[in-house]
């Protein structure tokens, strides 16, 4: 849909919706929990939450002492609503507005999560954005974790349609840079009493070559 508003739709969700009233509502967010505890990284990690909005997973992470950690959303009034939730917290993280599409990271991170944006993204030339981006924003070594909707789960998610993944699909897309470390699917149980299937994998980032003129240069 070309006309779609991604930031006009999803301010309007944040607006209109609480929290526990939508389909991805997860008080404790154990699979990225886990998948975060998985790479063992240090307290000081750079940690970004791509499309984490008004979700748990920052205040875990805060709980858990992770010192350096990002959150980004496409709406800024999701974002308000943590900050709100959290208090004096709220201080202790980063938060960006911004839709990951067409996102020019400041800075490189040791994990990059994303559970939220990723099926959204439709287009091939966002989705080539995106891997673009994890290309150059996370570290050597750091970790690309990303939960999408599997072959199994929903086609539409808010009223808008997504693109479906599997474990191999997914590794299609990002295998030039990182090395698949484990995958798993699970099943999220909705505040509505569904089950909506997810593919969650966790990838490390490798050393690549790029090359100026005919000489190679490590990066």
């Amino acid at each position: 849909m070309e006309d779609f508003n991604r930031k006009k739709h999803w301010e309007n969700v944040y607006k209109t919706k609480e929290l526990k009233d939508v389909s991805w509502y997860q008080k404790a967010p154990k699979i990225s929990l886990d998948f975060i505890a998985y790479f063992k990284v240090p307290k000081t990690a750079k940690i970004i939450d791509i499309g984490g909005g008004d979700s748990f997973l920052a205040d875990h992470l805060l709980a858990l002492g992770y010192e350096d950690i990002t959150i980004l959303d496409v709406s800024e009034t999701a974002l308000n609503k943590a900050k709100e939730r959290l208090g004096s917290d709220a201080k202790r993280i980063k938060w960006i507005v911004a839709d990951v599409s067409n996102f020019k990271p400041t800075e490189t991170y040791d994990i990059w999560h994303d559970r939220a944006t990723f099926h959204f993204l439709n287009q091939k030339q966002e989705i080539n954005n995106y891997v673009d981006t994890i290309q150059h924003s996370i570290n050597i070594g750091g970790a690309l974790i990303i939960g999408t909707f599997s072959e199994d789960g929903p086609t539409k998610c808010s009223g808008i349609d997504i693109t479906q993944y599997s474990e191999k699909s997914m590794n299609e897309i990002v295998k030039e840079h990182f090395e698949k470390v484990k995958c798993t699917y699970i099943d999220h149980e909705t505040p509505f009493n569904t089950n909506q299937n997810f593919v969650f994998c966790g990838f490390k980032k490798n050393s690549y070559v790029t090359y100026v003129t005919d000489n190679p240069i490590k990066v």
